[in-house]
């Protein structure tokens, strides 16, 4: 079968990490994938998934299928994540909720369900974005197209090209937005923004999706849900994919959640009705353990303060990293100003870093970075930032 067929090209991030693995330079830094690192450069289980997990293996009587949508718990939890436990959403039964394998495969349900009712639209994303969500809605089968989004100029939203853009957009089209911590540039809509850009989806008529991927790694988790609440104030319809691999470092569990929020509960009905019909031919149901311990730490008050603080903690040493690369190539003479890179949010920067830099710190200092200069800042640690500012240094010649 596969004599005369050509191999696919590797995946521009995790073929990346394949190329960084089998490095053999003892100083290889990694800042490409989006892996969260610790301090000493590990992607570490948090102590609250550990408590909920002997939990769990101590509770644990059965290991039968889960219903297709997932756990109830979870469903619940989730939404309590999204809207806060006292939003008019969850109060009015207006948004449903399934597990679904990861952040992608939330997308991914969420697309063949739009494909189904929504055959002829086009889906909008930004530009740039997240190299997988092009492959996941085209594969669904959906044209793309494309809006202004990040200045390179200013380094920062273009947000009236942006505003222009959507204006365009007709009606029964769909538009993939980044709630926070927009990767791969790391700039962020303000609350204002988000506002007048939901209030735009109503007037126009299109359909948004955001992806929830970094909720608590910007400012906060109630900071970080900004888009969320603008879009469920405004009373439309409206798809939301959560990933919890970031914020509770699931990432090996496929942890993820998509939820359709609709006009009334009598629509929210019929739209778990075809979640579950979308979800059945493609998995027919979830992997349980990310979601039950999602769940037990979400329920429970002891563990749910618990994570709060080892998501801060995660946050917090994001942006000392941040800080520590602006002031260390400042420190050695680079006369570019990289001082934007502390007012990104989350896990991703736009460095400014040219490709032909970026290949050189590949080729010659055994850095990895994606095409396009998008740095994972969370691959710094205080063992390489040094080694890592030197490189750069070298490479702009300062």
């Amino acid at each position: 079968m596969w004599q005369k067929i050509e191999a696919a090209p590797a995946d521009s991030i995790l073929g990346l990490t394949d190329a960084f693995k089998s490095d053999t330079n003892p100083n290889k830094v990694n800042l490409g994938v989006g892996v969260y690192k610790d301090e000493q450069g590990k992607t570490p289980v948090l102590d609250c998934v550990k408590a909920a997990e002997k939990i769990l293996l101590d509770e644990e009587s059965s290991k039968s299928y889960l219903p297709i949508s997932g756990d109830p718990v979870y469903g619940r939890e989730v939404q309590k994540l999204l809207f806060g436990a006292d939003s008019e959403v969850i109060a009015n039964k207006r948004a449903v909720t399934a597990h679904a394998p990861g952040g992608t495969g939330a997308l991914r349900v969420g697309a063949d369900l739009l494909k189904k009712f929504y055959p002829k639209a086009k889906v909008w994303i930004s530009n740039p974005t997240w190299a997988n969500h092009k492959g996941v809605f085209a594969t669904a089968g959906f044209e793309l197209g494309q809006y202004a989004y990040y200045n390179p100029e200013s380094k920062n939203v273009d947000f009236e090209a942006m505003l222009a853009c959507l204006a365009a957009v007709p009606a029964g089209d769909i538009v993939l937005l980044h709630a926070c911590c927009h990767n791969p540039s790391g700039v962020d809509l303000s609350d204002e923004q988000w506002r007048t850009v939901a209030a735009l989806a109503k007037e126009k008529g299109w359909m948004a999706f955001l992806d929830f991927a970094y909720q608590g790694f910007g400012e906060g988790v109630e900071e970080d849900r900004c888009a969320v609440e603008a879009f469920a104030a405004v009373g439309v319809d409206f798809f939301v994919a959560s990933s919890f691999s970031k914020n509770f470092g699931l990432y090996n569990e496929r942890t993820g959640a998509i939820t359709i929020v609709s006009q009334t509960a009598e629509e929210a009905v019929v739209a778990m009705s075809h979640l579950k019909a979308t979800i059945r031919v493609i998995y027919s149901n979830p992997p349980a353990h990310g979601g039950l311990v999602v769940a037990k730490i979400l329920s429970n008050d002891a563990l749910h303060q618990q994570w709060l603080a080892e998501l801060a903690t995660m946050r917090e040493r994001i942006k000392a990293m941040r800080v520590a690369l602006v002031s260390g190539l400042a420190k050695r003479g680079v006369q570019e100003d990289f001082s934007y890179i502390t007012s990104q949010r989350g896990m991703f920067s736009f460095s400014g870093l040219s490709d032909t830099t970026v290949q050189w710190l590949r080729e010659n200092k055994a850095i990895y970075v994606v095409g396009g200069g998008r740095i994972n800042l969370a691959g710094l640690t205080i063992a390489n930032i040094d080694y890592v500012c030197d490189s750069i240094a070298e490479a702009l010649g300062a």
